[in-house]
């Protein structure tokens, strides 16, 4: 901003003498300028449309072509400063802001009487020649300025922006047009989805929709929401995951679909997670996880060059290389690199039981050998996990619709994916027998009579399609908003989602 605006221009625009007004004056004022311009035929709510030629960024970017030609620009008007018979006024639109020099002489004298009366916050639109100031400040010289939208409430204080992080997430659009940080964050998500879908549209994948409302939500362990059908009188879930309509299409035919799209797990809240979120889940036919890794490993390196420009990205300070070969280690490997207990010499589940008191590792009464590895896992590993790592190979008692692994039907064909100590996707070599899977369902059947409120259910028409034949398939499931969290540097999900959950004010 040039020296024509280093003067922070105050709320009432120099109304009343710049005398202290308080904040319902200044509501009452805005109301009265809006009555005047009705009243004048100006009503700006009956303004259609603002024909826009250009941006602010661009203008910038490119001076030398648009210097001395016309432009039409429109945006929020966020600092204004008047002097005579000539005014700066600064104006947000999309890409950024731009200066405007407001002169009475090229405006005319009644469009410069209602311009000195704008508010910050009004919408405008300002016709005029790009040019530079005395300071060097690429400039729009106004030859028309229209107010296109009265703004009838009160902006933050500039200099200070939006800090109140609650205010934030429950008003995103005083964060968005407050805080530069905030948009561009949002802008990147866009990037990283755009992304994500054109490496997998190269790569033959085809985008489907399945149903958001299902009687019976599984692919996951997680608790869902329920609602109730009036037109069907029936009682139905909102979905918890993609996956088994996912697999059906699989035994259909299709080979290679993927879906990005909202689930529900009805759960906490914290700095990761929130109940309505974005999941993507692909399946391909005639892989494994090892083909899974595969294109993990590539998809990720090809997001980080496309939207942060490098394969090495940092996240609070700590950089993270996705240019090397990523780690893969099992998780009895990694429980043995981190906690030093090796689970293969570990028989029985009263030894699982003895090691976990011994560690101070806290289970259920219901949690079997390999729940126990798990919770190992999750205690002595996971927060070592920075550089992007594969851990494979899990129990199965933790993984109820994946293939196990033919030398060693414990464990299953399953990794989790880690960066940044954070499980960023969870992959399998589904399991397509449809007696296996029939038995996985009934042993999760018994631990939901037990208690376990994330357990499965048997999903009939799933195990119908499973005996109709579903081709040997890798399947694996994402967390956008994770996703987006690592390659944004951003500190919260709720900094990534534009509308995260709240309690309620209520």
């Amino acid at each position: 901003m040039g020296n024509e605006n280093n003067q922070n221009n105050n709320q009432n625009n120099n109304q009343n003498n710049n005398q202290p007004v308080n904040e319902k004056q200044l509501l009452k004022v805005r109301r009265e300028k809006l009555a005047d311009l009705q009243e004048r035929g100006k009503n700006p709510f009956e303004v259609t449309k603002y024909d826009v030629t250009n941006h602010s960024q661009e203008i910038k970017d490119n001076y030398d072509e648009f210097e001395g030609k016309e432009v039409t620009v429109a945006g929020r008007l966020m600092l204004k400063r008047v002097m005579g018979k000539a005014s700066f006024c600064n104006v947000q639109d999309r890409d950024g802001n731009i200066q405007s020099y407001v002169a009475r002489d090229s405006i005319g004298e009644d469009d410069y009487k209602d311009f000195k009366k704008f508010d910050i916050g009004d919408i405008v639109g300002i016709k005029g020649e790009v040019f530079k100031t005395k300071t060097g400040e690429i400039s729009i010289h106004a030859t028309e300025v229209k107010l296109l939208t009265k703004s009838l409430q009160i902006l933050p204080e500039k200099h200070h922006g939006l800090t109140n992080t609650d205010l934030r997430y429950r008003q995103r659009y005083l964060d968005l047009i407050m805080n530069a940080e905030a948009k561009e964050t949002f802008i990147n998500r866009s990037k990283i989805i755009s992304e994500v879908r054109r490496f997998l549209d190269d790569k033959g994948f085809m985008e489907v929709e399945t149903p958001m409302l299902v009687h019976n939500a599984g692919g996951a362990a997680a608790r869902p929401f329920e609602t109730h059908y009036n037109s069907l009188d029936e009682d139905v879930k909102l979905r918890i995951s993609l996956e088994l309509y996912l697999k059906r299409l699989i035994v259909g035919g299709l080979e290679k679909v993927y879906e990005i799209g909202r689930v529900f797990r009805n759960e906490g809240l914290d700095t990761r997670h929130n109940p309505e979120f974005t999941l993507m889940e692909l399946y391909q036919a005639y892989t494994d996880y090892n083909g899974m890794m595969d294109l993990t490993e590539e998809m990720f390196r090809y997001i980080a060059e496309k939207v942060c420009g490098s394969t090495k990205i940092s996240y609070k300070g700590q950089e993270m290389d996705l240019g090397k070969p990523f780690e893969r280690i099992t998780m009895v490997d990694a429980v043995k690199k981190y906690a030093n207990v090796d689970w293969n010499e570990v028989e029985t589940l009263e030894q699982a039981q003895a090691l976990a008191k011994e560690h101070h590792v806290e289970f259920e009464p219901h949690h079997k050998k390999g729940d126990i590895l798990s919770l190992f896992f999750e205690e002595f590993v996971e927060e070592h996990l920075i550089q992007p790592t594969f851990v494979m190979d899990h129990p199965i008692e933790i993984s109820p619709l994946t293939k196990k692994k033919p030398d060693n039907p414990e464990y299953v064909e399953r990794f989790e994916f880690f960066m940044n100590g954070w499980e960023m996707a969870n992959a399998y070599s589904e399991l397509n027998d449809p007696i296996d899977q029939r038995e996985r369902f009934k042993a999760q059947e018994e631990l939901l009579a037990a208690g376990d409120e994330e357990a499965n259910t048997t999903d009939e028409d799933f195990l119908h399609a499973l005996e109709i034949g579903m081709p040997p398939t890798g399947g694996i499931g994402y967390g956008i908003d994770r996703m987006v969290m690592l390659f944004t540097d951003s500190e919260a999900i709720r900094d990534v989602l534009l509308f995260p959950t709240l309690k309620s004010l209520d």
